[in-house]
């Protein structure tokens, strides 16, 4: 039962990586409570009243093209990353590079993209999405990938301190194992009732509770919150 209404008439929304998992679901609910929706990836969301904008995140000439097509934006939500297993012995520096040019590079071109835009407005809520492994470590993932994550939490919380005073809110989200259509395909049954065992309320988190959390830090509710980071993992720390 979803007992919280939203309402973004008149917002716009422009969701990076919103093409599947946690983004596409900000995506999706954005769009039921009235904004005006953009998703940036490389691949579209193919949402109802979701407006698909390719972009590589990899690509910093891409970020700033799409910020181009905007006169306003109210929301940006940062989801977009990559996620590589290996150990350190296994991760030559252009992996090292390319994992960071993505996963925080790419966090701080659009961050820098979208400062510019809201401080003419005197307004906006920007969202990046970490990870548990940025709040403590990773079970499977390698350095690079939980060390691009503390990053985000870093970028975020210095960011929020600069731009704050311009009323634009810059906040953290940490989710933890999400089902989404990744998880299932990567996971037997098995080793997802073994995952579920060991959180605390005992189940993965669905994407609709990971999505929840980022709407509720654009909205009112949320307007004397800034440089947070907000855990949503089933009080796995």
């Amino acid at each position: 039962m979803n007992d919280v209404t939203f309402s973004y008439l008149g917002r716009t929304v422009l969701v990076f990586g919103g093409s599947k998992g946690i983004g596409k679901e900000v995506c999706r609910q954005f769009a039921s409570a009235g904004a005006v929706v953009y998703n940036a990836s490389r691949t579209a969301a193919n949402l109802h009243l979701v407006r698909d904008l390719k972009c590589d995140l990899s690509n910093i000439e891409d970020i700033k093209f799409i910020f181009s097509k905007f006169e306003d934006i109210d929301f940006v939500i940062n989801v977009a990353g990559t996620n590589l297993c290996e150990p350190i012995e296994n991760i030559e520096v252009t992996e090292w590079d390319r994992v960071m040019d993505i996963n925080l590079k790419s966090f701080f071109v659009i961050c820098k993209e979208a400062v510019n835009l809201m401080k003419r407005q005197n307004y906006g809520r920007i969202v990046n999405v970490s990870s548990i492994a940025g709040r403590n470590k990773s079970i499977v993932s390698g350095v690079h990938y939980t060390s691009s994550k503390y990053g985000i939490i870093g970028l975020t919380k210095q960011l929020a301190n600069e731009v704050s005073k311009h009323n634009i809110l810059v906040n953290c989200v940490c989710p933890s194992q999400t089902m989404t259509e990744m998880l299932k395909e990567s996971m037997s049954e098995e080793a997802i009732v073994e995952l579920e065992a060991k959180i605390p309320v005992r189940r993965i988190a669905t994407t609709t509770e990971q999505a929840l959390p980022i709407l509720f830090l654009c909205s009112s509710a949320a307007s004397y919150i800034s440089g947070a980071t907000i855990d949503i993992n089933g009080g796995q720390l």
